[in-house]
């Protein structure tokens, strides 16, 4: 069974979320958000998008095993290339949004948005997270 969180610092869920235009939603200011559509210079926030080989179907099916392997994690949204996951912090109940777009114009790969509800700073949280599920998908 989930081990629920000991607090519930949720907040709301954004309504800026989703693919518009073939992009995610930019970053806000703060540092508590990675995304692979950032502009090259925001190294504060620029993550490179995860890559497959398989067909964007197979992709997305690893994609939701690996995140189906990591805990307190709900999806939100799935469509044929995009997924939303909601994934929660195991002490305070922190949520995070995360995003996947499987974009047709660039083939082989998923752009990604990584962001944190509340606060300012993640201590690196969503960058990390990324690049554990990035190491995941090369691994499996």
């Amino acid at each position: 069974m989930a081990s629920k969180p000991l607090f519930s610092f949720s907040g709301k869920r954004p309504d800026n979320l989703g693919v518009k235009a073939g992009k995610l939603a930019a970053c806000p200011n703060t540092p508590n958000c990675v995304s692979s559509q950032a502009p090259a210079g925001d190294t504060e926030h620029q993550i490179s998008p995860l890559t497959y080989q398989s067909s964007p179907s197979d992709a997305m099916a690893k994609l939701k095993s690996v995140i189906a392997g990591i805990e307190r994690t709900q999806i939100i949204t799935e469509t044929g290339d995009y997924l939303y996951v909601e994934f929660t912090t195991a002490l305070m109940g922190f949520v995070d949004d995360v995003e996947f777009y499987f974009d047709p114009s660039t083939p082989g790969q998923i752009q990604v948005r990584s962001a944190s509800r509340l606060g300012q700073s993640d201590l690196g949280v969503n960058r990390k997270r990324i690049e554990e599920i990035r190491a995941k998908l090369a691994a499996s």
